[in-house]
Order: C-alpha cells, then sequence, then structure tokens
C-alpha cells in the first residue's frame, strides 16, 4: 500500500498564501505522477494541479492559473503546491493523489483549507 501524507492546510484571509506538502514515503517517487484535488461541501472532487513523475509537464485548472505553483522535490519524495492570492471559494479539503499514469491511484487523507472574505 503506497502511503500519501499531506500537511499544510489551514485558516487564512483572502489574499493570502498557504503551502500544502504531500509525502510518499518509501517509494520510487519518481514513478507517481502527483497532483492536487479538491472538495468543497456539496461538489464533486476537482483536479486543482498536477506534475508528472520526471516535473517536466504541469497542469492546472484554469480557476487557480497564475495563483498556485506545483513543484515536486524527487529527493524528498514529496510535491507542493504554493497558493498565493487565496479567495473564499478555494475553501475546500485538499488533497494529493499518485499514481503511476493519472495522480488517483492512492489519496491522502485530506487538509483543510478555510479562506475567509
Amino acid at each position: 500500500q503506497v502511503q500519501v501524507v499531506e500537511s499544510g492546510g489551514g485558516s487564512v484571509q483572502a489574499g493570502g498564501s498557504l503551502r500544502l506538502s504531500c509525502a510518499v514515503p518509501g517509494r520510487t517517487f519518481s514513478r507517481y505522477a502527483m497532483g492536487w484535488f479538491r472538495q468543497a461541501p456539496g461538489k464533486e472532487r476537482e483536479i486543482v494541479s498536477a506534475i508528472s513523475g520526471n516535473g517536466d509537464h504541469t497542469y492546472y485548472g484554469d480557476f487557480v492559473k497564475g495563483r498556485f505553483t506545483i513543484a515536486r522535490g524527487n529527493t524528498e519524495n514529496s510535491v507542493y503546491m504554493q497558493m498565493n492570492n487565496l479567495k473564499s471559494e478555494d475553501t475546500a479539503v485538499y488533497y494529493c493523489g499518485a499514481g503511476v499514469g493519472q495522480p488517483t491511484d492512492y489519496w491522502g487523507q485530506g487538509t483543510q483549507v478555510t479562506v475567509s472574505s
């Protein structure tokens, strides 16, 4: 079983920043595409950003382009997402996903991000 561990959520005012981290310990981390997803109350889970195993390719949902940045450190077995200029509509539980191919095979437990206006 692949363990995926998120950290870094919290509460912030609109316009503020947060940095999420996700670790996949004890694995050949570069095998896995990684992604951040979020789910707000009453809504379906949606993809926020994703990054390929070697970090050459990234994807962002249109709603976060220019505000969020995904990056990975393969020597640390970790992926990060820097979130700037947060908006109230960014409030959600954020999940880290990992997978060979799509980053949806393994999931973390989720971390709450709350943005107050």
